[in-house]
C-alpha cells in the first residue's frame, strides 16, 4: 500500500495557520514559536508563505531538499519556501501563467535569502545546457554585485537591503530561463553621507578598501586605513562573520560573469573612489566686500584627486561648490555659498553621484540579461516592510506609502483568487467583509488633497517653504480625516494628546499608527542638486560622467524644476501595482524574530509587532472567511480511504464519489464541507482535525495489523525451513536406521534359514503328520478373522449419523456376533452422547440441567409440564436492570436477580389474585407492588420449607415458610404465575445450593398457613366462564376451591 505524504503529517504545531483553532492573536504567535523552536521556520497561510530568519545554517537547503519539493502539490510536503517557488514555476511552465512572488518583511527578516533561495531553486529545476546556464548564472550573479552597491550593515541586519528589487526572470515555452530584467526602487542614498551609530556605509566602500590590490589602490587615490574617511563610520567598520576582501574578489568575478567588460569596472570603482574622495572635501568662510561669506575649500589635495580621477578641471568643481547659478527665462544670476550650502552641494553631489551609479549598475546587467523574445515572466519583489521607529521620516513615509499599496494589492489579488477558485468549482461565493485600507492610499496618493500632492505643492510654491508650513497646510486639509492626527490641526480631540509633538503628525495604517517628524519632508522631496554641479559633472572626461548628469549638457538646458522624489516614488509604484495585477501572486512574509541577531531566541512581543503590521491576522481571517481547507478529491480520498469500508483498500468509482460515501459514512454534517467540481471544501478546521485523528487511529490499527501478518509470515516461514529441514534430517537417520537393521535381520535371518535347512532334512518325514491335523484349525481361524475384518469395514461404511436420538443401526449380519453388534451399538450412542455435550457452552449446560431437573420434579405428575418443556427458560422476563420503570426495585436488590416475573398473589378473602412482581436471587426472593416497584416482602430461602402444587395444568402455586421462622409471621404464600415450572425449578435448584432442599409436593388438596389460619386450597375440575383459565373462588373460611378445565 502507497502512503502519500501531507503537510499534516508529523505536524508541529499548526503548519497551515488557517486551521488554527482558536484564532488569536496569542495562539498564532505560540504556534509560531512552537515550530520555531524545532527549527520550522517555515508556515503557511493558505498558499501564502511565512519565513522566521533562523540567524543559523539549516540543512534544508541541499540538493536532495530541492529533488524532494520538485513537481510536488503543494500541500504534499511541510511547509517550505521551495513548495511556494515549486507552485509558481510549475503555474508558468505548465498553465502560462505569468507569476509575481512578493517579498516583504522589515530588515533583518531574511527577504534577501529568500529572494536568493526561489531562484537558486527555479535554477536547478529548470532545463539543462549551455545557454542555459549561462543564463541562469549571470541571473544568480547579479544578486552579489547589487548586493555590494546597494546593501549594508544596520543595527538590525549585517546584509541589510537599502533598496527595493523587482526582477522579471523571463523564460520561454519550454520553462528554461532566457533572461531577466532588474527594476530598483529607492536607494537609500541619505547612507551615503550619514549613517546612525552602530551601523555602516554600503558594502562595496568597505570591499573596495579591504580587498583591492595595492596597485588598484593606487589607481585610485585610496589608501586602506578606514578612519582617513568621513563617510566611513569606524564604530562598525568590521562586521563578524563578514570577509569584505573576498567578497571584493566575488563582486568583481560577478560583474565579468553577467558581462561587464574590464574598462567598465574600472569605471564603476572610479566613482566609488570618488565618492570617497568627496566626503574628505572640507569647506571654510571667506569674507566678502559685500559683507557675505563665501565659502572655500580648505585642503584642495583631496579635490585634485577626485578632479583627476573623474577628468573635471579643478577649477570648475571649485567654483561649483562656491557660487550657485539661477536661471529664470533670459536672466542668469549667480548667487555665492556660504559653508553650510557648500556642505549641502558637497553632500547632494555625493548622494546623487551614487545613486546614480547604482541605477547605471542595474540598466547595465539588465542589456546584459534581458531577453530577446519575452514568453513567459516570473517577477521577484524583495522590498522594505513596513517600518515603525522612534523617529520616522520622509522614507519611511514613502515605505510605508508602498506597503500599503501592496497591502491593498494584496487583499484584492487574494479575494480575487478566492472568488475565481469558488466560481471554477461551482460553490456559491459571499461576499467576505474586510479592512479596505483604500481610504489610506487615497490619504497619501490623492492628485488633489493627498498628502504627496501637498508636499510637491509646497516644494514648488514660491516664497519661504519650511516644514512647518507644510505640516499648517496638511493640519488645514486632513484635520478631519479619520486616519491622521495632528496636535495643531483644527480638530480639538488632539489638542491634548501630549503624545503627539507639535512638529510631528500621525497616520493611521493598517499596520498600526505612525508618528512621522515633518523635519526634512521637503528638502528630501525636492533632493536638488545644483545645476552649477550637474553641468561640472557633465564636462568630465569619465566615460561614465556623461550618462550619469544628462541635465548638464548647456546645449539642452532645461529650466523646468526636475520631478519631485515623492512624484517620482508615487509613479515607480503605480507601475510596479499595474505589473503585479496582471501575475498570479505568490507571497513570502519574513519575520525576524529578535533583534541580537542570534539563534534559538524568540522574542514574543517583537514577532507580534511584525505580525500586526504584515496583517498577517487579517489575512487568515479573509482566507477562514468561506472554507478553511480545500483538496482535491484524488488525494483526498487517497489520505482518508480508510475510514471507510466500502472505500478501503481501492475504490474504484470517480474519486468525488468516493469523498461522498467516505463522508457520509463518517456522518460529518453536510453543513461542514461542500463539493466542489475538482475539490473537497471543508469549512471548520475541527473537521480535518476529526479526520486527522480518524486517520491516526485507523494506521495505528492497520500498522498492528500488518504486523500481526509479517511476524506470522516470518514465524511460519522459519516452521517450515525447519520442518523442512527435520524432514530430510529424519530420512537420512530413518534410512541409515533401516539398512542397519535390515543388515542385521539377513544377517539373522541367514543363520536361522541355514538352521532350518538343515532342521527340515532331518525332521520333515517324523513330523509331517502333524502338519495334516493342525491344517484345518489354522483355515477355520483365518476364515473367521477375515468375517470379523470385513464385519468391521462394513460397520464402518454404515454407521448412523451423530444426533443422540438417532435410532437407527446396521442389521447384524452373522448370528455368532450378536451380543458383540448390541454391545458396539451400546458403546457408539454413549461416544456420540459424550461429542454431543461436549459441544454445548456453560449456559447452555446450566439450561439443560434446569431442563433435566424439571423433568424429574413433574414428569407424569403434572399435567403442565408436557407443554412446558418446548418453551426456554428465560430467566429475566422483565429486563430489570434496563427497564427504567424498575430502576428503583433494581438498586433495592443487591445481589444478582436469578428470575424476574409478574405473578398474581391470592387472597384469602376472596380468591382474588393482585399482580406482583416476583424476584429471585441466590439468598432470597422477593415480591414487589408491580406499579411503584415497592418491596412488599423479602424472604430468605432457609425459611423456606416447602412448595405445593396440584396435579392439574393450572399455574397456582403456594410458598410454605418454616414455621417459627422471622419470615413465618404473616403466613404462606398463594401465588400463580405463567411460568410456574421455571419457577419452582429454579427456587428448588437455588435452595438446594445454598441451603436444606426445598420439597416440592404434588396434589390436588393441601393446606396453606394465612397467619394463625390454616387454608384448604383444592382443585376440581369443571367448564369455566372466563375461557378456560384456572379461577379461585372462595367457599368458606377454611376452603379456596380452584376450578381447572378438564383436560
Amino acid at each position: 500500500m502507497e502512503v502519500k505524504t501531507s503537510l499534516l503529517d508529523n505536524m508541529i504545531g499548526v503548519g497551515d495557520m488557517v486551521l488554527l483553532e482558536p484564532l488569536t492573536e496569542e495562539s498564532f504567535i505560540d504556534n509560531l514559536r512552537k515550530r520555531f523552536d524545532h527549527s520550522e521556520i517555515y508556515t503557511y497561510i493558505g498558499s501564502v508563505v511565512i519565513s522566521l530568519n533562523p540567524y543559523k545554517s539549516l540543512p534544508i537547503f541541499t540538493a536532495d531538499k530541492v529533488e524532494e519539493y520538485r513537481n510536488r502539490n503543494f500541500y504534499e510536503l511541510s511547509p517550505h519556501i521551495y513548495a511556494l517557488a515549486d507552485e509558481a514555476y510549475r503555474s508558468l511552465r505548465d498553465q502560462d501563467k505569468d507569476q509575481c512572488i512578493l517579498i516583504t518583511g522589515e530588515s533583518g527578516a531574511g527577504k534577501t535569502e529568500a529572494s536568493k533561495l526561489v531562484m537558486s531553486y527555479v535554477a536547478a529545476v529548470c532545463g539543462k545546457g549551455q545557454e542555459v546556464n549561462k543564463v541562469k548564472e549571470q541571473l544568480l550573479q547579479s544578486n552579489p554585485v547589487l548586493e555590494a552597491f546597494g546593501n549594508a550593515k544596520t543595527v538590525r541586519n549585517d546584509n541589510s537591503s537599502r533598496f527595493g528589487k523587482y526582477m522579471d526572470i523571463e523564460f520561454d515555452f519550454k520553462g528554461d530561463p532566457m533572461g531577466g530584467v532588474i527594476s530598483n526602487y529607492l536607494l537609500e542614498k541619505s547612507r551615503v553621507v550619514k549613517q546612525p551609530r552602530g551601523e555602516r556605509n554600503f558594502h562595496i566602500f568597505y570591499q573596495l578598501l579591504s580587498g583591492a590590490s595595492e596597485d588598484l589602490l593606487k589607481k585610485l587615490k585610496l589608501d586602506r586605513d578606514f578612519s582617513k574617511y568621513n563617510y566611513l563610520s569606524l564604530d562598525s567598520a568590521t562586521v563578524n562573520g563578514l570577509d569584505d576582501a573576498a567578497n571584493f574578489r566575488t563582486v568583481r568575478n560577478a560583474m565579468q560573469i553577467v558581462g561587464f567588460m574590464e574598462d567598465e569596472v574600472q569605471s564603476v570603482l572610479e566613482l566609488v573612489a570618488a565618492v570617497l574622495k568627496l566626503g574628505n572635501i572640507e569647506f571654510k568662510p571667506e569674507s566678502r566686500v559685500n559683507g557675505f561669506d563665501e565659502s572655500r575649500v580648505k585642503d584642495k589635495n583631496d579635490l585634485k584627486e577626485m578632479c583627476e580621477l573623474l577628468g573635471i578641471e579643478q577649477s570648475v568643481l571649485e567654483r561649483a561648490f562656491s557660487f550657485r547659478t539661477v536661471e529664470a527665462k533670459m536672466e542668469k544670476v549667480s548667487t555665492t555659498l556660504n559653508v553650510a550650502q557648500a556642505y549641502y552641494a558637497r553632500d547632494a553631489l555625493a548622494k546623487n553621484l551614487y545613486s546614480r551609479l547604482f541605477s547605471w549598475l542595474v540598466n547595465r546587467i539588465n542589456e546584459s540579461i534581458k531577453s530577446k523574445t519575452r514568453k513567459k515572466v516570473m517577477g521577484v519583489l524583495d522590498i522594505y516592510g513596513f517600518e515603525i521607529f522612534e523617529d520616522n521620516s520622509f522614507e519611511q513615509f514613502i515605505i510605508n506609502y508602498c506597503n500599503e499599496k501592496l497591502q491593498q494589492i494584496f487583499i484584492e489579488l487574494t479575494l480575487r483568487e478566492e472568488q475565481e477558485e469558488y466560481i471554477r468549482e461551482g460553490i456559491e461565493w459571499t461576499n467576505i467583509e474586510y479592512f479596505n485600507n483604500a481610504i489610506i492610499c487615497d490619504l497619501i496618493e490623492n492628485n488633489q488633497n493627498g498628502i504627496l500632492a501637498m508636499l510637491d505643492e509646497e516644494c514648488l510654491r514660491p516664497g519661504n517653504v519650511t516644514d512647518e508650513t507644510f505640516l499648517e497646510k496638511l493640519n488645514t486639509v486632513c484635520a478631519y480625516h479619520q486616519h491622521f492626527e495632528s496636535r495643531r490641526s483644527k480638530n480639538s480631540k488632539f489638542l491634548t494628546d501630549h503624545s503627539l509633538p507639535h512638529n510631528c503628525f500621525r497616520i493611521q495604517h493598517y499596520a498600526g499608527k505612525v508618528l512621522y517628524r515633518v523635519e526634512g519632508f521637503v528638502d528630501k522631496n525636492n533632493d536638488l542638486l545644483y545645476r552649477d554641479l550637474s553641468q561640472a559633472m557633465y564636462k568630465a572626461n569619465h566615460s561614465l560622467m556623461k550618462l550619469l548628469f544628462p541635465e548638464g549638457n548647456p546645449a539642452k538646458v532645461n529650466l523646468k524644476r526636475p520631478p519631485t522624489a515623492g512624484f517620482q516614488f508615487k509613479a515607480s509604484v503605480g507601475t510596479l501595482m499595474k505589473n503585479l495585477q496582471t501575475k498570479n501572486p505568490n507571497y513570502i512574509r519574513c519575520i525576524k524574530p529578535n533583534d541580537k541577531k542570534a539563534p534559538h531566541i524568540f522574542t514574543e512581543s517583537l514577532v507580534c509587532h511584525q505580525v500586526r503590521y504584515l496583517g498577517l491576522m487579517e489575512n487568515v481571517r479573509v482566507r477562514r472567511a468561506g472554507y478553511a481547507f480545500r483538496q482535491p478529491y484524488e488525494p483526498c480520498l487517497e489520505r482518508y480511504k480508510m475510514l471507510c469500508k466500502q472505500t478501503w483498500p481501492h475504490w474504484k468509482g470517480p474519486a468525488r464519489e468516493g469523498v461522498e460515501v467516505l463522508l457520509t459514512e463518517l456522518q460529518v454534517s453536510p453543513e461542514e464541507f461542500s463539493y466542489g467540481r475538482s475539490k473537497i471544501f471543508i469549512r471548520n478546521p475541527r473537521t480535518l482535525f476529526f479526520l486527522e485523528e480518524k486517520r491516526r487511529q485507523c494506521l495505528e490499527d492497520l500498522a498492528t495489523l500488518i504486523q500481526k501478518i509479517y511476524r506470522g509470515w516470518k514465524c511460519r516461514t522459519h516452521f517450515l525451513l525447519l520442518k523442512k529441514s527435520q524432514v530430510v534430517v529424519a530420512a537420512w537417520y530413518r534410512r541409515y536406521a533401516q539398512q542397519k537393521k535390515y543388515q542385521k535381520i539377513r544377517s539373522s535371518t541367514i543363520v536361522v534359514q541355514s538352521y532350518i535347512r538343515g532342521w527340515k532334512v532331518g525332521v520333515r518325514r517324523e513330523y509331517r503328520k502333524f502338519f495334516r491335523a493342525n491344517a484345518g484349525k489354522k483355515i477355520y481361524n483365518f476364515t473367521i478373522q477375515r468375517i470379523v475384518q470385513k464385519y468391521f469395514l462394513g460397520l464402518k461404511k454404515t454407521l448412523p449419523s451423530m444426533s443422540p436420538i438417532d435410532k437407527t443401526w446396521p442389521v447384524r449380519p452373522y448370528l455368532f456376533l450378536d451380543n458383540t453388534h448390541k454391545q458396539l451399538q451400546r458403546i457408539f450412542h454413549l461416544w456420540r452422547c459424550k461429542k454431543y455435550r461436549s459441544q454445548f457452552t456453560d449456559e447452555k449446560k446450566s439450561v439443560y440441567e434446569e431442563k433435566l431437573e424439571a423433568s424429574q420434579l413433574f414428569k407424569d405428575k403434572k399435567t403442565l409440564y408436557p407443554s412446558s418443556v418446548s418453551q426456554p427458560f428465560k430467566g429475566d422476563y422483565l429486563d430489570i436492570n434496563k427497564n427504567p420503570k424498575y430502576q428503583k426495585l433494581s438498586s433495592a436488590v443487591e445481589e444478582k436477580v436469578l428470575l424476574a416475573d409478574v405473578v398474581n398473589k391470592i387472597n384469602r378473602a376472596n380468591g382474588k389474585g393482585a399482580p406482583r412482581v416476583f424476584l429471585l436471587t441466590k439468598s432470597n426472593f422477593v415480591l414487589a407492588d408491580q406499579k411503584t416497584g415497592q418491596v412488599k416482602a423479602s424472604v430468605p430461602l432457609p425459611d423456606l420449607s416447602s412448595v405445593s402444587v396440584s396435579t392439574q395444568s393450572d399455574g397456582f402455586f403456594a410458598l410454605k415458610l418454616k414455621e417459627g421462622s422471622a419470615s413465618a409471621a404473616k403466613g404462606d404464600f398463594l401465588l400463580s404465575s405463567d411460568h410456574l415450572i421455571e419457577i419452582i425449578t429454579k427456587l428448588h435448584r437455588t435452595g438446594a445450593a445454598t441451603t436444606d432442599q426445598i420439597g416440592v409436593d404434588i396434589s390436588d388438596e393441601f393446606l396453606v398457613q394465612f397467619k394463625q389460619d390454616k387454608v384448604c386450597v383444592k382443585f376440581v375440575q369443571g367448564t369455566l366462564k372466563n375461557g378456560g383459565t384456572a379461577a379461585c373462588k372462595r367457599k368458606n373460611n377454611k376452603l379456596l376451591e380452584v376450578s381447572v378445565p378438564s383436560p
